[in-house]
């Protein structure tokens, strides 16, 4: 294995391993218990809807799977709604079943478990009329798009229109039509590279790849004369209203697809080493969040990417930290895995509050930038989240 994978699927493994309990106490009749796990209720005034699109980019061979023809993407549009449709499903057993394999933790948990999470979206739901912002959302490297619902709900719930994407061979287990469930070959290509420096080449082109996958998401989405939408509420979206985020390798493609469209106007990074580093010349002076650990991501911690890049932003920016947190204090797997009674020493911040933070400056940041409504939370320190560190370096 190259140190570059441990900086990236390696740490999703060792960190999960402890935070669901494979090397901490939890409880022992945790499984047999009837408590069902669940995604928070939103905080907006909206209803949620979903819907899935199975997206081919036919211009573009698969990076990892050339043979397999155009770059498939599976999208979960989350929308302001009213009331009613049916329940929405997590994910797949198939994906609950490769996500647990792939952190060891299948001996712990039944995939049905997982899969059963209830969430708040429902599929069907009539959508709330006007236009409204985008926010396209990328996933960690070997992640499903379903570890990011916490925040598609609460933006959905607050009037954004929200394309949570998944990139095919790139995460343990995505499920596509015709039940073909593609696994991270990605993952077996990195572990592959012959050096640190070509593995780290490999990732660069990863979020790279993701930053054209986020571009023709948009392509998909928006509406113009002689392209017709693939989304059958496309009139829900402000085109010129746009924003990225994404978590880890994800929150790495929001800055690649802003130094190469400027449809995209605002994006966020949670947590994710710039391996494919912003431009010398800037992001167009667009404004660019950096959500991350104290522990890896201060000024002095040991990923470089970071001081490089705020370095390189050349619009509004904040570069904020969170004390007693992890990688993946940004996903859902904290919050859930706060619902079983496990924590993981190393980082002891809650699932509660995990979630709180996250959506809290997520959403101020994209309110702030693509609705025009200014956000004190993002001014400075805040008493009501002592956790959250201003870095100014």
């Amino acid at each position: 294995m190259t140190r570059s994978r441990r900086g990236t699927a390696a740490v999703f493994i060792t960190v999960t391993l402890s935070l669901w309990g494979a090397t901490t106490s939890f409880p022992a009749s945790a499984e047999g218990s009837a408590q069902a796990l669940s995604i928070p209720s939103p905080t907006g005034k909206y209803a949620v809807g979903r819907d899935t699109l199975h997206l081919i980019d036919k211009k573009r061979r698969d990076p990892w799977v050339p043979t397999a023809g155009g770059r498939e993407l599976m999208v979960s549009m989350y929308y302001p709604a009213e009331t009613g449709g049916s329940a929405a499903p997590y994910m797949t057993a198939d994906e609950a079943g490769l996500l647990l394999k792939g952190l060891k933790l299948d001996a712990l948990y039944k995939a049905e478990r997982l899969s059963g999470v209830r969430v708040n979206a429902r599929l069907g739901a009539r959508p709330i009329g006007g236009e409204h912002p985008l926010v396209v959302l990328s996933p960690g490297f070997t992640l499903n798009r379903a570890t990011l619902t916490t925040l598609a709900e609460e933006l959905a719930s607050k009037g954004y229109v929200v394309a949570l994407v998944d990139h095919a061979y790139e995460s343990f287990g995505t499920t596509f039509p015709g039940g073909r469930t593609l696994t991270c070959i990605a993952c077996d290509t990195i572990e592959k590279a012959p050096s640190d420096e070509a593995g780290r080449k490999l990732l660069a082109m990863a979020a790279a790849g993701r930053g054209d996958d986020i571009a023709f998401v948009v392509d998909a989405l928006t509406h113009t004369a002689g392209h017709p939408s693939s989304w059958k509420r496309w009139k829900m979206i402000d085109s010129k209203r746009i924003g990225a985020a994404g978590h880890s390798l994800g929150g790495n493609a929001a800055a690649s697809v802003m130094a190469a469209d400027r449809r995209v106007r605002a994006g966020v990074n949670m947590d994710g080493t710039f391996f494919a580093a912003i431009p010398k010349s800037g992001l167009g002076k667009r404004p660019f969040l950096m959500l991350g650990t104290k522990a890896q991501h201060s000024p002095d911690s040991t990923d470089t990417t970071w001081p490089q890049a705020w370095q390189r932003l050349d619009g509004w920016k904040r570069w904020l930290t969170v004390a007693d947190s992890g990688h993946f204090t940004f996903i859902d797997l904290p919050i859930l895995g706060g619902q079983l009674g496990v924590t993981d020493p190393s980082a002891p911040l809650s699932g509660k509050r995990s979630g709180e933070i996250t959506t809290a400056y997520v959403g101020a940041f994209f309110d702030q930038h693509l609705r025009g409504e200014r956000q004190p939370l993002l001014n400075g320190p805040s008493t009501a989240d002592p956790e959250v560190t201003f870095q100014n370096p």
